[in-house]
């Protein structure tokens, strides 16, 4: 460690966030640019460099925590982009992106905060882009085999990267009209700017990754003479199949999926709408889901000049501190969380009857009913105890002339048709089935990403970008590989 006695010395500083006032005015990320940088290297000395450092198994990635912090702390920011490339394809998106389970598992976090680990990968990835530390690699030599990625979110991705990286000729195919899966439509300007991602697809494209738009395998693309055209197939489409919320009144206008709604707001800050058609502006809207697709909109709603905005959770309202019983260390722990979106909800009072910020904890919705035109008016719920159970005498109705439902996702879309065509095999939940290798029932087609994990964090989503790489790669040169696989498809989250 730098400092010996850092985390006794220094107390935990997070990157500081721009004014409510000011930021919900824009849609510029949230924090105040340049303020990151004086802080992490005394943020970076809190890193104790501890005997077995439990970051790592917190982190799917495998992480190098420890060494980067320590690069930090004597500010050789080259070396420590070096450290933080090793395991991680898009620092700067987990930078951003990730609830960082690493800092969960931190040993300081036993009886301290945790070392601001997001907050230091987020500035040696930003320093590394400003300095030149992050040139496109490609390869020395083509290997002549070629690969099929379908999907650009952060699994598909770091799969084509790595992939190419390898030697192959990668192709990467793509339903929506620009490159970044969720990470383009479905994640806010406000929690990651698109100049971040741009940045990477022009990294890829120099390297020699290619990228077809535009194109739904399975409806566009017959899936099987994709299969038949390439040695190998990565199928990383995610898991968009949404939940619904089958309740009298989901039928009125006015209610929509949370996908439905972002994904406009997007683009206008990409200059293709003027106006988003679902735009909350002026209007009562109830966020149903207490997740972060959920915070996502309410932020969202709030910068389109919503007249109030509620988000529901159905879980009661969590405890500031971790409960030791049930989620002992290094676990990540249910916490009441603030995020940006909930911080300016709280200033701005979006939902004055809200137990918290803009949320309505421990709370189901029973019914939706509308006006004469078939419109959405009101939201009706219930409070619910821990089983989930209405309590008698809860019921209470909300405003609402804008419902977004954010549910989660249950498993791949199978829509298209590329599931069906290729006659993958799907297993008791729904994702698709694969072994060991990450080889679905077609031979040379590979699964990875939500859509074969099922709905789950970023750095999973990369983990899994990386570790089918590394199948495909062994596939195609007869079992060998140099690439690395930081998890098999098995593995889970720690838990207690």
């Amino acid at each position: 460690m730098a400092d010996p006695k850092g985390f006794l010395n220094t107390p935990r500083q997070d990157w500081p966030r721009r004014p409510v006032e000011e930021r919900v005015r824009d849609w510029d990320e949230v924090y105040v640019p340049g303020a990151l940088l004086p802080l992490v290297a005394a943020q970076a000395d809190r890193c104790m460099d501890c005997g077995i450092p439990f970051c790592h198994d917190a982190c799917p990635l495998g992480n190098l925590i420890p060494e980067w912090n320590n690069l930090v702390s004597r500010e050789d920011w080259r070396a420590a982009a070096d450290r933080l490339h090793a395991t991680n394809n898009f620092p700067e998106f987990t930078g951003r992106l990730c609830p960082a389970p690493c800092e969960a598992g931190c040993v300081l976090a036993i009886n301290q905060p945790a070392v601001t680990i997001k907050n230091v990968e987020c500035a040696v990835a930003d320093r590394a882009w400003e300095e030149g530390f992050a040139p496109p690699a490609p390869p020395d030599r083509l290997s002549g085999r070629t690969v099929a990625v379908i999907g650009s979110g952060p699994t598909g991705l770091a799969a084509a990267q790595q992939l190419t990286r390898a030697g192959h000729t990668v192709a990467v195919y793509e339903r929506d009209d620009r490159i970044g899966g969720l990470m383009r439509y479905g994640i806010p300007e406000f929690k990651m700017e698109k100049r971040h991602l741009e940045r990477r697809i022009a990294q890829m494209r120099a390297e020699g990754t290619r990228f077809r738009t535009s194109t739904t395998v399975g409806r566009d693309l017959d899936a099987a003479e994709l299969r038949a055209r390439y040695d190998a197939v990565v199928i990383a489409t995610g898991a968009t199949a949404w939940r619904e919320l089958p309740l009298p009144g989901r039928e009125l206008r006015g209610v929509h999926q949370a996908m439905e709604y972002l994904p406009q707001a997007n683009r206008v800050c990409e200059g293709d709408l003027d106006r988003s058609p679902l735009s909350a502006a002026g209007r009562h809207v109830v966020v149903v889901g207490g997740g972060d697709t959920g915070a996502d909109c309410l932020g969202t709603a709030v910068r389109e000049g919503a007249a109030s905005v509620t988000q529901l959770d159905i879980y009661a309202q969590p405890g500031a501190e971790r409960d030791e019983d049930t989620e002992p260390w290094p676990t990540y722990p249910k916490l009441y969380r603030l995020s940006a979106a909930h911080e300016e909800a709280r200033e701005l009072r979006t939902a004055p009857a809200a137990d918290a910020d803009a949320r309505l904890f421990a709370a189901s919705t029973l019914r939706l009913t509308g006006d004469a035109e078939g419109h959405v008016r009101a939201l009706h719920l219930v409070g619910v105890d821990a089983e989930r159970r209405p309590l008698p005498g809860t019921e209470r109705t909300l405003p609402a002339d804008l419902v977004l439902l954010a549910l989660g996702f249950s498993g791949p879309d199978r829509g298209d048709g590329l599931i069906d065509r290729l006659g993958l095999a799907l297993d008791p939940r729904g994702t698709i089935a694969r072994d060991a290798d990450f080889a679905t029932n077609v031979p040379g087609v590979f699964a990875a990403g939500d859509a074969a994990r099922g709905q789950s964090l970023i750095v999973w989503a990369i983990a899994e970008g990386r570790a089918v790489a590394a199948a495909v790669d062994r596939h195609l040169t007869g079992g060998t590989t140099r690439l690395p696989a930081p998890i098999g498809p098995y593995d889970r989250p720690m838990t207690a």
